[in-house]
């Protein structure tokens, strides 16, 4: 499981709605709307 971090919802990383990777690490996310507010400012989500 990964948590999504903009939300913070547990996430299955097999069923993930979608995935970003920055900075060699990959995201995961619960819904794409999750995942475009991270790809339009990842600095402000990827220390969560």
């Amino acid at each position: 499981m990964a948590k999504d971090p903009v939300c913070g919802m547990e996430v299955d990383d097999k069923k993930a709605a979608g995935t970003s990777v920055y900075r060699d690490k990959t995201y995961y996310f619960c819904t794409q709307a999750c995942k475009r507010a991270f790809e339009k400012d990842p600095e402000k989500y990827s220390d969560r």
